[in-house]
């Protein structure tokens, strides 16, 4: 198995037959890492908390124990502004408060709306930016730029992501080759929680292909629990869905190519993706309330309603990324016992792995929000938050005995193996008004085609006259 495990490059990247050839054989090597590191059963206590030369002792490749250098900041105060709620707002405000007691500066956490370019809009607007802000989507970074409202990072930020950072989770921060954005956090989007209970009581195997996938559903549903969870309510998890499938069948250059509106959401690979998506979200017994009761399910809801209700509960299985932890830790599942994962199944030739991620931009440039950027492009800031669950890393110096279990420790070893062979995630770097907007663009259109998955045509018609609209604009 081979995996589209790869980052998004600029148009004019090298397309020559060597280049594809090495492409191939990184993809190769990927995907033997992540399918060996997705294989996701119990660690034994003895070895759960050992870094990666099995010595007990934290190792992290090439950082040397350093820790960064950071200004002394007494009296400076700053903002950053996030969309972050809950756990995840939580552990990140422990980062910043290690950052005020290394620089004396004092840091308050703003939390933002989504989608956060509005919320930003309106802050500049009256005068009262953040300092810093973290920003979902590539294609949000690129609309600072362009308003004029983001600073490009400083040298000693820079610094930091040359040593921390492959070259692809760098150029992903860059516009027009200026680095704006230090990706904090990132995520793989490509894998499917299940309730190891119903899978046992059921009798099924993970499945490896979308064929597999759809007999595992009809082996589930035959023993009296519905297959799946899926977050209609919000846009965001069906868009992801739907990349999975278009990377593994289309492939990455279609992928690429639709990413940056170069084809059009009328081609003929599009439909084919929804067609195939249909074949699950168009089978009501194999979606937890039906169509209706799946557009009326948030994404946190899908994933504890999948982990609660003993070997009964309302769903089986749930699509969406590491991230999913921080919900299942408010079941009774324990993840990598109760709670299982396995990669999106291959739907094509390859195993499709997306990636999506965070990153910190300066709005208001001053020695504080630089000193900020330089910490968070750190492994001392990303290992903070690794201990606390729920979070993933794309800095290579982040040692693996940080995550709190196997399941997030093998996820990261995956993802930092993979190097700059990987997929960003497609509608965050499409124009926030298609990809990235509550009730709008492809968030909307989705969710009208999960109501009515017959209509295919003209969900790609919807699809393509936002598409054209959002990027007509550039917003």
């Amino acid at each position: 198995m081979r995996s589209n495990l790869r980052v998004r490059r600029s148009p004019n990247h090298s397309t020559n037959h060597s280049t594809h050839r090495s492409r191939r054989a990184a993809r190769a090597a990927a995907a033997a890492v992540i399918a060996g590191a997705l294989t996701l059963t119990a660690c034994s206590s003895d070895n759960k908390d050992k870094g990666n030369d099995g010595t007990g002792k934290e190792s992290s490749s090439g950082s040397g124990g350093d820790t960064v250098t950071l200004p002394k900041l007494n009296g400076a105060s700053l903002e950053i502004a996030a969309v972050w709620t809950g756990d995840e707002q939580a552990n990140f405000k422990k980062v910043l408060a290690e950052f005020e007691k290394r620089t004396g500066a004092k840091v308050t956490f703003v939390p933002a709306q989504d989608p956060i370019i509005n919320f930003l809009g309106s802050k500049i607007a009256g005068g009262k930016p953040p300092d810093v802000a973290m920003l979902p989507q590539p294609g949000a970074i690129k609309q600072a730029v362009d308003k004029k409202w983001a600073k490009p990072i400083g040298a000693e930020a820079q610094a930091e992501l040359s040593k921390n950072y492959s070259q692809g989770w760098q150029d992903i921060g860059k516009v027009d080759g200026k680095q704006y954005g230090v990706y904090y956090k990132a995520a793989n989007k490509s894998l499917i929680w299940y309730n190891t209970k119903v899978f046992e009581n059921a009798g099924a195997k993970e499945p490896k292909t979308w064929q597999d996938l759809l007999s595992t559903a009809q082996t589930i549903y035959d023993s009296g629990v519905t297959p799946f969870s899926v977050a209609g309510a919000d846009g965001w998890p069906l868009t992801d869905w739907f990349e999975n499938v278009y990377l593994s069948q289309a492939g990455p250059e279609k992928y690429d190519q639709l990413a940056q509106h170069k084809i059009k959401w009328t081609d003929p690979s599009v439909k084919q993706a929804l067609t195939t998506l249909a074949q699950i979200w168009g089978k009501k017994d194999f979606v937890a309330g039906g169509a209706k009761g799946a557009l009326q399910t948030e994404f946190p809801a899908s994933v504890t309603q999948t982990f609660t209700g003993g070997d009964q509960p309302k769903s089986a299985m749930v699509y969406e990324g590491d991230f999913v932890q921080v919900n299942i830790a408010e079941t009774k599942a324990k993840v990598g016992t109760g709670a299982k994962v396995f990669p999106f199944p291959t739907v094509g030739d390859t195993a499709p792995v997306v990636s999506g991620g965070d990153a910190a931009v300066i709005l208001k440039d001053s020695k504080a929000a630089q000193a900020l950027a330089t910490f968070l492009a750190s492994p001392d800031a990303a290992t903070i938050q690794a201990k606390l669950g729920g979070y993933l890393s794309p800095n290579k110096n982040v040692p693996n005995s940080a995550y709190p279990n196997a399941v997030q420790q093998k996820i990261a070893k995956a993802l930092i193996a993979a190097g700059d062979d990987f997929r960003f995630d497609m509608s965050d770097q499409t124009p926030q008004a298609f990809g990235g907007t509550p009730g709008k663009g492809e968030w909307k259109d989705l969710q009208d085609f999960l109501k009515n998955p017959t209509d295919v045509a003209g969900t790609q018609a919807k699809l393509e006259k936002d598409a054209a609209a959002a990027y007509g604009s550039g917003s």
